[in-house]
């Protein structure tokens, strides 16, 4: 319990004395005849009614599939919500600091830049590691929050476990592993070390792997006295009716889920060794997600051709260490083929 309680000391002195605002669902929840509590309208049901601002229910099935306590679960409106939140919890505007790695997911430098946090970047190593001691060294007395992203964002690999222990052991602040695509690389989730690592959170989301980009639904896994600080802090409905009640109907097909994760996992070895017999593609680097990061000759030249024939994908060049490479998602096995069909036609003669 001492280590749990610690990690409180981080927490930014007013946060933890706020008196959140109580809704009217935060005081009563269950079922009653007559609600004449929230001043909703009574007609038009059930979207007349406020939702549980705590998503129980979808927190109860989550735990399920997660083997977790709902109590260490936070549901936000997408990874975005939690990442600003913890930002918002731990950082004191124009004082603290995070750092991150570089390249990695953008939203971190986003969200702290949008409450004056200074952001210090960790170069990966040349084939996208993470280097511990660099991360560490970027560090201070003022550094709260480390983020990690693993498989990373946009380069697609897994992050050394072993250097992953060495940041979380490390530095005494907080840890945000984040997860998105962590179920292309099945057991290699820390969401059973979470009990180890007290000042750890772990997000994850449903936009992957599940299928569910469009309905917003991420989560974020930490001890109970951190998530209730995230639940004090964030908005007091943030997520929807509709969202909380489609995500319970797609979670009931896990099975479908996996058969998905199956044939993605097919298709990206397929389209990586497809990729290696075009002449403009120059490397394709190893991934552990849902996507390939290719380089390739002139990038902009590939990435127009591509459009011009109805296909989009994401060019990654102007970020460090990713020069003239194309990030790729697997798409259906037919998706797949008029890519690297339309690359096949791409006019040599573009190629210096």
């Amino acid at each position: 319990m001492a280590g749990n309680m610690e990690v409180l000391r981080w927490v930014r002195p007013h946060l933890l004395n706020l008196k959140p605002y109580s809704s009217a669902r935060d005081e009563f929840s269950g079922e009653a005849m007559v609600f004449l509590d929230a001043n909703e309208n009574p007609f038009n049901a059930p979207y007349n009614r406020y939702p549980d601002p705590l998503a129980r229910q979808l927190k109860s099935k989550l735990a399920s599939l997660k083997g977790i306590n709902p109590e260490k679960i936070f549901l936000g409106n997408g990874s975005d919500e939690p990442i600003d939140l913890i930002i918002r919890l731990f950082c004191e505007p124009g004082q603290h600091n995070v750092v991150t790695c570089d390249p990695t997911y953008g939203m971190y430098q986003v969200a702290a830049g949008i409450h004056n946090i200074e952001v210090r970047k960790a170069l990966l190593t040349a084939d996208y590691q993470l280097n511990s001691r660099e991360v560490l060294r970027w560090t201070d007395q003022n550094t709260r929050v480390i983020f990690l992203c693993s498989p990373n964002n946009p380069t697609g690999n897994l992050l050394d476990p072993a250097a992953v222990l060495e940041v979380v052991s490390g530095f005494q602040g907080i840890v945000v592993l984040d997860e998105a695509y962590i179920d292309f690389a099945p057991d290699h989730s820390w969401l059973k070390r979470l009990d180890e690592f007290p000042r750890l959170i772990i997000l994850q989301t449903l936009s992957k792997a599940w299928g569910m980009a469009g309905i917003r639904l991420g989560m974020a896994f930490g001890q109970p006295e951190v998530i209730a600080l995230l639940n004090k802090i964030k908005y007091p409905y943030n997520l929807n009716m509709l969202t909380q009640q489609k995500a319970l109907e797609l979670l009931q097909n896990e099975e479908k889920k996996e058969d998905w994760v199956r044939l993605l996992l097919r298709e990206r070895a397929k389209m990586a060794d497809e990729l290696k017999s075009i002449p403009v593609v120059k490397k394709i680097f190893p991934s552990d997600a849902n996507f390939l990061l290719v380089k390739v000759e002139n990038a902009a030249a590939v990435y127009g051709h591509l459009l011009s024939r109805g296909i989009v994908v994401r060019d990654r060049s102007r970020v460090i260490l990713c020069g003239e490479s194309l990030r790729i998602t697997v798409g259906t096995p037919e998706e797949n083929t008029v890519l690297i069909e339309s690359l096949k036609k791409y006019p040599i003669m573009n190629i210096q």
